[in-house]
C-alpha cells in the first residue's frame, strides 16, 4: 500500500475517496522517567533510546493507519499527517490521512 504525505500520487489517478483513517500509539506514563534514567545514552544532545521509542510509536501509528485503510478496501493513503502530543505524562503519536483507491495513470 502506498502511504504518502502528499495530496496526490505522481503517475497514479485517485478514483475513489473512502474517507479519513487514523492510527494511534501511546507511550506509557513511565516512558519519560525510563528514558531520562538512560541519560548516559545521550550523545551530542540526542538520546538514541528516546529516538527509538518515538520511531516505534510512529511505526505503530502508521501500521494502524494502513490497517484501517485496508479495512475500507483502499489501495493507498494520501495527505498523511503525523502529530505528537504529551497528555498526562504520556506521549501520543497520531497518524491520519485519506484512504483512496488509485489506478496507474
Amino acid at each position: 500500500m502506498i502511504i504518502s504525505t502528499t495530496p496526490s500520487l505522481e503517475g497514479h489517478r485517485i478514483t475513489r475517496y473512502h474517507g479519513i483513517v487514523t492510527g494511534e500509539a501511546i507511550l506509557g506514563a513511565n516512558i519519560f522517567r525510563d528514558l531520562f534514567a538512560a541519560v548516559r545514552d545521550v550523545v551530542g544532545g540526542r538520546s538514541a533510546a528516546y529516538e527509538e521509542e518515538l520511531a516505534k510509536a510512529r511505526k505503530t501509528a502508521l501500521v494502524e493507519l494502513e490497517e484501517a485503510a485496508r479495512e475500507l478496501g483502499a489501495g493507498a493513503v494520501v495527505g498523511v499527517d503525523l502529530d505528537y502530543e504529551v497528555i498526562n505524562n504520556m506521549l501520543m503519536v497520531t497518524a491520519s490521512g485519506t484512504a483512496v483507491d488509485i489506478e496507474v495513470g
